[in-house]
């Protein structure tokens, strides 16, 4: 078991939909590298991400909040200033804090979602961002060139904040002659190689870091994030007929660059050829990122790095792919969005080896479980580290809240206003898990109620068959949207268990035992 404090590899799999990996059940062998990893982790089969898409979820699992308590809604939202993050917290603490980021929502946009990193590179754009230059050579030619990278950087970084802040400049980035443009040139899905790398270079060499000093690397990886371009060796297992069908390859093409479709619910059901083609496209990219982190965590094992790593993998969100005729992640809070993987390796063993959980929870405890792990938790953050959710006893309310992107809805009020309208894309969903059951609360409509144990894919809608199980959880998410004169946080509001009243009728509905 470690004496000293671990060094934590915290690795974002963006977009990656849980039930799309082998260890997670599917029938395709799309990731057996991470299968391999989760035989000596923990791994939560309830996994549930505080929000649908980028910005508001990695702000929950740097912040421990809720989306509505973070503040972080818009692309050109900013972290308020009272907040410390987790990479702040543990800077310092005497961690050496670095990322590498794939997302520029994460990695370029000035959110504050970088805050407290002392190094964060980022791939995606025309040149990685270096903002510290740790480890540089000291020669005049050297710092020229990498003052020049810094500056074509910036300039960059805010040409591409900009767009995310303004409607005009997004809808232009939608042209067919924008879409190739920053695609390719601008590497929007970044360098997952590159990135995994760089990363286990900082583990092995420690650059920069001093003398038993524990690091603490944010990994953001980009593989299964549209457009969808596998390897041809990978096309061949998952997608092959994409290969020899026209229609298939057309689609595809069209798919890749129609960046507003990635974002607008459908008008009508995909066929089965498309369906096919997008879930194989999908999967060959789940296989392939799978196939390159093996290349990663193979050489932390062999350099003996793993030994003192708390490695924490999961997703911001998951992604539609025609399911409920949605695509992309901007909207819904179906379990294709907010049903996400979660796998700790831990050296000290407080997360067990090939230990399943089944309880719902939050992403946004890996902020708590993170701080608890380096040893700088409070009493009360300490509560909510994720070991607690290994006692079969923990009952607890777990929310997500899909708040729409807002750029994206005035683009699709220009587009498709009757779309905005009938599918409530401008409508905030909230959703709250207690036990086996999820109620699923879209502004202006009615309840869903779905067994998320029995019915995953949330097929049945049982709100009409149980009325009370509804109207207590929609109790629960009033509390959890609602003000307190008392001053709690929405969390602490919503589960607050010792009111013999909502004890009572919980374990009436079987939510808690006797």
């Amino acid at each position: 078991m470690p004496t000293q404090r671990p060094d934590i590899l915290f690795l974002v799999l963006d977009t990656q939909r849980a039930d799309r990996l082998s260890c997670y059940g599917y029938e395709k062998e799309t990731s057996p590298n991470l299968d391999a990893i989760a035989a000596e982790a923990t791994l939560f089969t309830q996994a549930v991400a505080a929000a649908q898409w980028t910005v508001p979820s990695h702000a929950s699992m740097f912040t421990g909040l809720y989306p509505s308590e973070h503040g972080l809604l818009q692309s050109y939202s900013v972290m308020p200033a009272d907040l410390t993050t987790l990479a702040e917290r543990l800077r310092d603490g005497g961690y050496f804090t670095a990322g590498f980021c794939n997302n520029p929502l994460v990695g370029v946009i000035n959110n504050g979602l970088r805050r407290g990193f002392a190094s964060f590179l980022n791939y995606s754009g025309l040149l990685t961002s270096r903002p510290n230059q740790a480890g540089a050579s000291p020669g005049l030619i050297s710092r020229y060139r990498q003052w020049f990278k810094r500056q074509v950087a910036g300039v960059l970084n805010r040409i591409q904040d900009a767009f995310a802040r303004s409607d005009a400049l997004l809808a232009l980035s939608f042209t067919p002659l924008m879409v190739p443009l920053w695609q390719t040139a601008l590497s929007f899905k970044g360098n997952t190689a590159k990135s995994l790398e760089d990363t286990a270079r900082l583990f092995i060499n420690r650059t920069g870091v001093k003398a038993d000093q524990p690091v603490f690397a944010f990994v953001n990886l980009m593989g299964t994030h549209m457009p969808y371009h596998a390897p041809r060796a990978y096309v061949e297992k998952f997608a092959p007929h994409v290969l020899a069908d026209r229609k298939a390859q057309t689609f595809l093409q069209r798919f890749n660059g129609d960046v507003y479709g990635w974002l607008a619910p459908l008008t009508g059901a995909l066929d089965d050829r498309q369906k096919k083609t997008l879930d194989g496209m999908y999967d060959a990219e789940v296989a392939y990122q799978d196939a390159q982190l093996g290349v990663f965590f193979d050489r932390l094992r062999q350099t003996g790095q793993l030994d003192n790593t708390l490695v924490i993998i999961c997703a911001d969100h998951g992604e539609h792919l025609g399911e409920k005729q949605f695509m992309g992640h901007s909207l819904s809070i179906y379990n294709e969005l907010v049903r996400v993987p979660l796998i700790i390796r831990d050296p000290a063993k407080q997360f067990p080896d090939d230990t399943r959980v089944e309880s719902v929870v939050s992403t946004r405890r890996l902020f708590h479980t993170v701080l608890t792990a380096a040893g700088l938790a409070t009493a009360e953050e300490a509560c909510l580290d994720l070991t607690q959710a290994l006692k079969e006893t923990e009952r607890d309310y777990v929310f997500a809240e899909a708040i729409p992107p807002q750029n994206v809805v005035n683009l699709m009020q220009r587009r498709q206003p009757e779309l905005v309208r009938d599918r409530a894309c401008d409508r905030t969903r909230r959703a709250v898990w207690m036990g086996r059951h999820k109620l699923i609360e879209t502004e202006g409509r009615a309840v869903e109620l779905y067994d998320v144990l029995e019915d995953p894919t949330e097929d049945l809608n049982l709100s009409g068959i149980l009325p009370e199980n509804v109207e207590l959880l929609q109790e629960c998410l009033q509390a959890f949207s609602g003000t307190s004169e008392e001053g709690l946080t929405t969390a602490e509001r919503a589960t607050n268990f010792e009111d013999p009243e909502v004890r009572r009728r919980l374990q009436e509905l079987g939510y808690l035992e006797d």
